[in-house]
């Protein structure tokens, strides 16, 4: 089995999407010729055509209105938004349209639309291109939402975003392309083909959505995020050598709360951590949801740990990412009230 990294088992699905369905395209800001700013798409069009992965204007909103249009009429567009700070053109689209059809229609019509767009901070991007808008999502009914923190989900969840009926938002954390990043940035970088999941399949299968994983058992504490923050909070765990147990949601929504209800009621405790802002973030959603199904099995109150309520700062950029250190503090006050 090959060892990729996140860009090519994203590529690898893409590919394997657009020779199993004729319904599937891809299209948006370079991602035809060029092959993506991330090179995501890359050597798709040479191989599929034209016709199947091209370019789009520099427009997200006409990107996006584009493929509910493809979508309603029973093709399987998807679409790259380059950077995920720039969705809010498209906002409306997928909101006010992409999000209600399947209701408004009553049912008679769905819109098998997947968007994709990187992530996420930890490359210097600034507040133009660093940004974690995943709460603005989940919020919004008819809609689903997914995060993948490795080369081997990253694959099988895109398959699965893909072949669903309903509007996907798919967010690939920029800072994982290339390697398992922990949150240590002062440290070598490591590969994926160090790491165990970067043993993807080449051909077809699928991750569903809705399962979240157990990323590292443990039973002192459970920390439940995603995306970068999976190795964060590993690698937290490992250097305290406190007995976390860290779940990886992968969908934000559906959200697996039974995965959630199992490791909280075995560990008592749980901190929630994630890169975007902590106010209205979707770990205060997390918080809730423990406290409404575990209550009787906390120890502690939930534990917060997440970006500063700031623009994503140039200049103090690991002072706002919430590293190993704000991860492990979290797990120390969970532990100790």
């Amino acid at each position: 089995m090959p060892a990729m990294n996140m860009i090519q088992a994203l590529n690898s699905a893409l590919d394997t999407m657009l020779g199993r369905d004729p319904d599937v395209l891809i299209f948006g800001e370079d991602v035809g010729y060029f092959g993506g700013v991330f090179r995501v798409t890359d050597s798709l069009q040479k191989k599929h055509g034209i016709t199947r992965c091209f370019d789009a204007p520099v427009g997200e909103g006409g990107i996006i209105g584009v493929a509910i249009g493809m979508a309603v009429y029973g093709l399987r567009p998807v679409v790259e938004i380059q950077f995920a700070d720039y969705i809010y053109p498209a906002y409306d689209q997928i909101v006010s349209e992409a999000a209600r059809i399947r209701y408004r229609s009553a049912g008679d019509f769905h819109v098998p639309l997947t968007i994709r767009a990187p992530y996420g901070g930890g490359i210097f991007g600034g507040q133009t291109h660093s940004q974690s808008p995943e709460a603005l999502f989940t919020h919004v009914a008819g809609i689903k939402t997914v995060i993948p923190s490795n080369p081997h989900d990253a694959k099988g969840l895109l398959v699965s975003a893909i072949e669903d009926d309903d509007p996907v938002i798919f967010l690939e954390p920029k800072r994982l392309y290339n390697g398992p990043f922990d949150g240590h940035h002062d440290r070598p970088v490591k590969p994926w083909s160090t790491h165990p999941l970067s043993e993807v399949p080449e051909g077809y299968y699928a991750v569903p959505l809705g399962e979240a994983a157990v990323a590292r058992a443990g039973s002192a504490v459970t920390v439940l995020t995603y995306g970068t923050m999976v190795h964060v909070a590993i690698a937290a765990a490992e250097q305290t050598g406190i007995d976390a147990e860290v779940i990886d949601l992968r969908t934000l929504l559906p959200v697996d709360i039974q995965a959630i209800v199992k490791s909280v009621e075995k560990t008592g405790r749980c901190v929630v951590a994630h890169e975007a802002t902590l106010t209205s973030g979707y770990g205060a959603e997390l918080c809730a949801l423990v406290q409404e199904h575990c209550f009787y099995h906390l120890e502690a109150p939930v534990e917060r740990v997440a970006g500063w309520d700031t623009p994503y700062p140039h200049a103090f950029e690991w002072d706002y990412f919430p590293g190993p250190g704000r991860v492990a503090d979290g797990m120390r006050r969970a532990l100790e009230k």
